[in-house]
């Protein structure tokens, strides 16, 4: 019997982040490798330590993850499985705080975003963080007094590049009066386009834009989906057109769909390998515009991704 071809996110393309640090466009989120309300140890250990340990063969070279998630469950995960990361590119994020389930606390004060990358540190086994991005900037603390923070930290030598998430044009600009801004991660699918300006000012300016939530926490993914029709035409799951529809929307554009499946983050590495036809892309373009449309304008959450 003929075994199936392992799928390699080499498809995907590649993009260069802060002008040394080429990776494949298909990455990871971490998130979910964690337990209920992204708090704790997942209920499922060897599942989410297969998923991550499955990334190199599959090409994935780009992993997203930040303290919050778990707190710090995560990190220690990618850790085990992953360290020292040859041919990975292991971005995080700080700035936020995990409490309890499902809870968010910003916290940008200087002093918490220094603490932050010092455990990040540890935590990945690292000397020097290749991105660290800011989770989101807290509104208590003045924003210049954070990016300076950010700014000095990198200064020191602890962040080789250092990104923004959750952010508006205005913020972006902020932030580079202080340090060279390498990526944004924001959310943005099929039917979110709420970051559309940020992601035409990074097209334009050649930051790599991060998509969370690619594929709507799993709501894209369903087989009763706004994709499925167009899926089931094309022979793919309703996951792999959201993710092929969005590698085609932007060469700028990095997915980091997650999973704490061996089986799910094979097929989303899949989607790096189909090739939509113009009508399809044009198909699932105005499935999504007509949808975001009903959906109206997406609420700012509460923390991140």
């Amino acid at each position: 019997m003929t075994q199936p071809s392992i799928p390699h996110a080499r498809a995907s393309g590649t993009i260069t982040i802060g002008g040394d640090l080429t990776v494949h466009r298909l990455g990871y989120g971490a998130m979910r490798i964690t337990g209920v309300g992204f708090f704790g140890p997942p209920a499922d250990m060897a599942g989410a330590r297969a998923t991550l340990r499955s990334l190199p063969e599959l090409g994935v070279s780009f992993v997203d993850t930040a303290i919050a998630y778990g707190p710090m469950v995560s990190e220690m995960l990618v850790r085990e499985a992953l360290h020292p990361y040859p041919g990975m590119v292991v971005a995080t994020k700080g700035g936020i705080l995990r409490p309890g389930p499902y809870q968010w606390v910003m916290d940008g004060r200087p002093e918490m975003l220094k603490a932050n990358v010092e455990a990040i540190l540890k935590l990945l086994g690292k000397d020097q963080l290749d991105l660290w991005q800011l989770h989101r900037i807290d509104a208590k603390v003045p924003r210049d007094e954070q990016f300076g923070a950010i700014a000095e930290m990198q200064k020191s030598g602890l962040l080789r590049h250092v990104g923004l998430s959750n952010v508006s044009l205005d913020d972006i600009a902020a932030a580079g009066t202080h340090f060279t801004v390498a990526t944004v991660q924001n959310p943005y699918h099929v039917i979110d386009r709420t970051s559309e300006p940020v992601l035409e000012h990074c097209e334009k300016v050649g930051i790599p834009f991060i998509a969370y939530y690619p594929l709507a926490t799993g709501a894209l993914a369903a087989a009763d989906s706004i994709l499925a029709r167009v899926a089931q035409t094309i022979g793919i799951t309703p996951a792999q057109a959201a993710l092929a529809w969005l590698l085609r929307r932007s060469t700028s554009i990095i997915a980091i769909p997650g999973t704490h499946r061996p089986d799910h983050v094979r097929e989303n590495v899949g989607a790096a390998e189909v090739v939509l036809t113009d009508a399809q892309y044009d198909e699932i373009e105005k499935i999504g515009k007509k949808a975001a449309m009903l959906r109206g304008p997406r609420p700012t959450p509460p923390g991140g991704p």
